[in-house]
């Protein structure tokens, strides 16, 4: 059966959620690390002298939203599973 109804596979399901909270853990990085902190292959790493204080609070926000969306995803993804 195929349409636009049809259960996705268990797999979908279950990588939406990893990256979901993978996206939650790189937005807790951005909101308690300093720019001058954070991992070099992070957007934002700064290793100026000024960076010493600056958060990427907007960087944070836009992993936590997406990883919420992921989140989401995931659920809305396993809920359309028949039962066994």
């Amino acid at each position: 059966m195929s349409g636009p109804m049809h259960a996705a596979p268990v797999v979908v399901p279950v990588l939406l959620a990893l990256l979901g909270v993978a996206f939650i853990g790189i937005a807790v990085v951005y909101f308690t690390n300093t720019a001058h902190q954070l991992p070099a292959f992070f957007p934002g790493h700064d290793t100026s002298a000024g960076a010493n204080h600056h958060h990427h609070m907007r960087h944070g926000l836009a992993a936590l939203v997406l990883g919420a969306i992921l989140l989401i995803g995931a659920w809305m993804a396993a809920i359309r599973r028949p039962p066994s």
